[in-house]
């Protein structure tokens, strides 16, 4: 568990960097000059570019066999990312600092979630993936809470949070040169690293076709802030609803991955999708501040019941020497699916109403859960 527990660790530093950061762009853009559009753009391209390299910085890392460095690059990435918002003068400098940012996300993710599995025995994996949740959340817990006391301390001046941030993802990239890189049997062996979508176990295929099917309707998380604003709740109130969402995520996510040890990966799976879909047709039928605290705090159950245990679902089915690659795959996936997700989640909302998108996605996360019971 010592590597576990150093990646955990580089994860809580970055997120707590990561969200001090992420709440404030938009007020640093409008600062700036710039609109709604720009963020918009910024973020789609962002989120994008870090979507598509996931698979390719997986597979690279089972080409070269090397895990570790490509994590530490990713990470070291990230912290020039914040380094070039401390700097920004103009919306196109926190355009290159999100991309940064991003394409640092990209590139450690799924060597990172490799190393975990590289790590440890298949029956530890749901705990092991619920304990690197639970840091990574933690960080980012602190990091909201950060940027509400600072914004509340009337801190108008957001280079000065960005440089404060510089800090703990600065140790993030250090604590990673004391990670040990495990090289397995398989690894040694020098498999072929082909990837051929019919020579993939049945069962995995099935399940990545689920994941994507249920990314459709899992829309981008400002789509929820904007649903707190809509019903009535402040800018600072939405930050409280967001940490709320991240305590239970973060408290839930290693007991439930030892649950997922101990009962199988697919019965929690069925039940986070199951979550998420109640949970969306909540948002879609509420009408009440007081309603949007309970589904925050259910929401962040999905989250820990989906998270960690997908991937160590994943790095259980994968063949040891692609592991990397197709625990990249899965993240690509999901990404990709934000996208079209997210475009249709504001067509709906923009044409039909608020509740439409929310509407939408619980159906989608119950066809989800049922296709996982029947189908698997």
């Amino acid at each position: 568990m010592f590597n576990v527990i150093i990646l955990g660790i580089a994860s809580l530093l970055t997120d707590i960097s990561s969200e001090m950061v992420y709440p404030i762009i938009p007020f640093f853009l409008v600062s700036l000059g710039a609109g709604p559009a720009v963020l918009g753009l910024i973020e789609g391209v962002a989120e994008s570019f870090a979507s598509l390299l996931k698979v390719f910085s997986g597979y690279f890392s089972d080409k070269k066999r090397k895990r570790k460095p490509l994590a530490i690059v990713g990470y070291a990435s990230s912290t020039v990312g914040k380094l070039f918002l401390y700097l920004a003068n103009s919306w196109g400098l926190v355009f290159l600092g999100r991309l940064t940012d991003r394409f640092g996300k990209g590139v450690r993710t799924a060597p990172r979630d490799a190393l975990i599995a590289d790590s440890t025995p298949q029956n530890k994996r749901g705990r092991a993936y619920g304990l690197h949740r639970a840091m990574d959340t933690l960080g980012a817990t602190i990091g909201v809470l950060l940027a509400y006391f600072l914004i509340k301390s009337n801190i108008t001046n957001y280079s000065r949070i960005f440089l404060f941030s510089l800090i703990p993802a600065f140790l993030g990239v250090l604590i990673l040169f004391v990670v040990r890189e495990k090289i397995t049997q398989v690894w040694k062996s020098r498999h072929s690293l082909k990837l051929s979508w019919k020579q993939l176990p049945v069962k995995l295929r099935l399940f990545l076709i689920i994941v994507f099917v249920f990314a459709l309707g899992n829309s981008s998380n400002q789509f929820l802030i904007l649903r707190a604003k809509s019903i009535g709740f402040s800018i600072t109130t939405v930050l409280m609803l967001y940490l709320f969402y991240n305590l239970t995520y973060g408290l839930l996510s290693y007991p439930i991955g030892r649950l997922s040890d101990m009962i199988g990966r697919k019965k929690i799976l069925i039940a986070g999708y199951l979550i998420y879909g109640l949970v969306y047709l909540g948002f879609a039928v509420a009408g009440k501040p007081s309603v949007l605290w309970l589904l925050f705090g259910v929401y962040g159950f999905y989250s820990a019941f989906t998270e960690g245990v997908e991937k160590a679902f994943v790095s259980d089915i994968a063949p040891e020497n692609l592991r990397g690659t197709l625990i990249g795959l899965h993240a690509t996936l999901i990404g990709i699916g934000l996208l079209p997700a997210s475009l249709i989640a504001g067509g709906l909302w923009s044409i039909i109403g608020a509740s439409a998108p929310f509407y939408f996605g619980g159906v989608l996360g119950i066809i989800a859960a049922i296709g996982l019971a029947i189908i698997m």
